[in-house]
């Protein structure tokens, strides 16, 4: 399957969802307040949120005005067109090497999963990668996180469950910075994001990276769970507030509807969106791409 197909057929719920939607708003005709109406509440309703599908209807007015069109086909292109101006408005920083991205989030959104498919991901290219297993509070985190590094064939550096987490990523630094590494991923701990603790634990981490390896890229990764829609804006602010984010990676985005989450992430928390799963495999890794993806659900 080829990377574009692949992207659409992992959107196909977002996209079933949203085109029933607008395919109700565009049915031909003149412009109207009704019609602008009724798309908003088709923005809204495919989890595109309020503030954002508000900003998205007033960027279309504006654009239909300016052009003069009235006709409702010719809209449908300018809202795609506004669409993917939407989610090129944040920069992605370019990756640098060698590189530590730190992955955060909660428990139960795939991170474990995601780290072996990024690990595959940087491989690829031909780059070396090394895992560092951080989370040491869940039990067999740091097992699950090495069945990963032996499928995807890097190094692992891991301690005994319950050892201090910025002790192994001292370790895991110490190690990359010796065999000249290119990519370290840091795992965490997933507990719930309102615990204090765990938020003190990952600035721990952090300065352990920039005193130690002061010539390395550094990335904070969230990792957050498609299927739960507008509850994602709730996590990734908890994070940003305390360690702060550099990136969004979009997991189940093939078993969703609500892929239109996207949208008020990058707009609304001004954060981009660096990769989405969008399957089970190991190559369902994709990098983030606007056109492709307002593709895949209009």
């Amino acid at each position: 399957m080829g990377l574009f197909s692949k992207i659409k057929s992992g959107l196909k719920k977002t996209k079933d969802a949203l085109i029933s939607k607008l395919n109700a708003v565009f049915r031909g005709g003149d412009i109207d307040e009704d019609f602008y109406d009724d798309l908003e509440f088709a923005l809204i309703s495919s989890d595109m949120g309020v503030e954002t599908s508000s900003l998205i209807i007033k960027s279309l007015k504006d654009r239909l005005r300016e052009k003069h069109i009235v006709k409702q086909e010719i809209a449908r292109n300018e809202l795609k067109s506004i669409l993917i101006d939407v989610l090129d408005s944040v920069h992605k920083k370019d990756f640098s090497y060698p590189l530590i991205i730190t992955i955060v989030g909660v428990n139960g959104v795939g991170k474990t999963t995601t780290i072996g498919k990024l690990a595959k991901f940087f491989k690829d290219k031909k780059k070396s990668v090394t895992l560092v297993a951080g989370d040491t509070f869940r039990a067999a985190a740091s097992d699950q996180l090495g069945e990963w590094a032996k499928r995807v064939d890097v190094k692992i550096v891991k301690h005994q469950e319950g050892a201090d987490p910025s002790a192994v990523v001292y370790d895991g630094i110490s190690s990359a910075k010796a065999k000249n590494t290119d990519v370290l991923i840091v795992d965490t701990a997933g507990r719930l994001h309102t615990k204090i603790n765990l938020m003190e634990e990952l600035k721990k981490i952090n300065r352990i990276e920039n005193r130690e390896y002061q010539e390395a890229q550094k990335l904070n990764f969230i990792i957050i769970d498609a299927t739960i829609g507008q509850n994602s804006l709730v996590q990734v602010n908890a994070f940003k507030d305390a360690v702060g984010i550099d990136g969004i990676i979009l997991t189940k985005l093939d078993g969703t509807s609500k892929g239109g989450i996207v949208f008020p992430i990058i707009k609304e928390l001004n954060t981009p969106v660096y990769f989405i799963g969008v399957g089970e495999k190991v190559d369902d890794l994709e990098e983030f791409d606007s056109n492709k993806f307002v593709d895949g659900i209009l």
